[in-house]
């Protein structure tokens, strides 16, 4: 009887688990669809308002802009006010910021609801990762964070599946609007969501985070074990800036999630994230709705391509998929680049150009793509959580806007192949960062691994 009842907790434990972390990956969906849906919708955009490459760009950009300072503004929010409510006020900057897109009369109004949906994505980035690593168990800590990944996929698919819907009419202010739904969707959901032990015991409500562990957990015993190692990490006097300032190690974590995020976006993915149709018409595919297609199948396979990390990073370990991913991603874009530079002519050779690039998506989505984020959550110390990852993820948007506003631009003055080798080299120097400097921290808890680095661990050490 008791085996029983143990059995039909533990069960249940794990499905409470799930469904908080599948809430919470909900962040990921509008994530991705607002990444995918201005790659449809900028050619209807550009038609209407006649506008330059170079505003384009900025209409690309300007939401990776409101990103980073949402970014930055997040630390201080999640420190005030905690994860849950500050996915709530996410949702409602998306509401709001998919609402003035679908509406803008001009590109400066355009652009302005682009910077707000910007600070929903931040906020957004910054906390759901944050959140599923202190709710996750570590043995599934990163196959929840990789949901979070998968949930950014499958909304980049949604995307570009409603962008081709809308493309036969050209309504790309439906392209925009439509994702009023899910945010609103994700609002609802986030009532439903319980507030980060780690976050409650930082403030000092211990009682209410073990109440919370002990919904997440298999037992009482495991709860109150995690607690206390929470307790132990708390002991640290300093936090935040001031920790910075007085701690190398802390310094190093800080510039370690810097450095992850920085590789993860001149890996080149959110290159083809926003510009795919382009993409498609320089390898030789011309229509819209050849274009449109194309772009549908790049979010297809960078879905599927998902389940592989999230089968692998708690398997295999995060440090063996990043070398795999990058090595497969230099490849793609190296041959891709050869294509480009020989000339795209026949139709084989169109074809096999589009295998080259599925392949770097395959290579991103199985390694980078989660995984950044799965580390970046894992390596600060708690007492500094809230300011590494604001600094991380700050730098992913400001690498995002920079790698945004820059493609066009380097397509007309490097040329098709050498841009595409530009990426293809960076990718090759990532597998060698990632020998030297990155941590294995699978099965590990998040109390050891920072364990290890305030004592001073070699950086790809701190795992152990």
């Amino acid at each position: 009887m008791n085996n029983s009842t143990s059995t039909k907790g533990k069960r249940s434990n794990k499905s409470v688990t799930f469904f908080v972390c599948f809430l919470a990956a909900l962040a990921g969906l509008l994530f991705g669809l607002d990444i995918g849906v201005i790659a449809g919708a900028l050619p209807f955009i550009s038609h209407d308002f006649q506008i330059t490459s170079h505003q384009q760009e900025w209409v690309v950009s300007s939401m990776m802009f409101g990103a980073a300072v949402g970014a930055v503004g997040s630390g201080w929010m999640n420190f005030r006010i905690g994860r849950k409510y500050s996915l709530m006020i996410g949702a409602i900057l998306f509401v709001a910021g998919s609402l003035c897109s679908a509406f803008a009369p001009n590109t400066e109004i355009l652009i302005i609801a682009r910077v707000l949906l910007g600070l929903a994505v931040g906020v957004a980035s910054y906390t759901a990762p944050i959140y599923l690593s202190e709710i996750a168990p570590e043995k599934i800590r990163g196959s929840m964070i990789s949901m979070y990944q998968l949930m950014i996929t499958i909304g980049i698919l949604a995307a570009y599946l409603s962008d081709t819907a809308f493309s036969y009419t050209g309504a790309w202010r439906w392209m925009l609007g439509v994702i009023t739904i899910p945010a609103v969707l994700l609002l609802i959901g986030v009532f439903f969501l319980p507030d980060s032990p780690r976050w409650l015991a930082a403030r000092g409500d211990d009682g209410k985070a073990r109440r919370v562990l002990e919904k997440l957990r298999d037992s009482s015993e495991q709860a109150k074990r995690e607690l206390d190692e929470i307790r132990e990490s708390l002991k640290v006097k300093q936090s935040g800036w001031g920790l910075f300032t007085n701690n190398k190690n802390f310094r190093r974590a800080v510039y370690l999630g810097i450095l992850l995020q920085v590789m993860q976006q001149f890996t080149g993915m959110n290159v083809i994230m926003y510009y795919a149709p382009k993409i498609f018409g320089i390898a030789g595919f011309a229509s819209t709705s050849q274009q449109m297609w194309g772009t549908v199948i790049v979010g297809l396979v960078n879905v599927l391509a998902t389940f592989i990390a999230i089968g692998l990073v708690d398997r295999w370990g995060r440090k063996p998929t990043l070398k795999l991913g990058f090595l497969v991603m230099a490849v793609g874009m190296g041959v891709l680049g050869t294509m480009l530079h020989i000339g795209v002519v026949s139709d084989a050779a169109k074809y096999f150009s589009i295998a080259m690039l599925l392949m770097f998506i395959v290579g991103f989505a199985m390694s980078a793509g989660p995984l950044i984020w799965v580390l970046c959550s894992e390596i600060q110390p708690l007492k500094g959580r809230d300011f590494g990852i604001t600094v991380s993820t700050a730098t992913n948007w400001i690498a995002n806007m920079i790698v945004g506003a820059t493609f066009l631009t380097m397509l007309d003055s490097l040329g098709n192949a050498n841009t595409f080798w530009v990426y293809a080299a960076l990718n090759v120097v990532f597998i060698f960062i990632t020998i030297a400097l990155i941590p294995e921290t699978k099965n590990v808890s998040l109390e050891h691994i920072e364990r290890n680095l305030m004592k001073g661990e070699a950086l790809r050490d701190i795992g152990k």
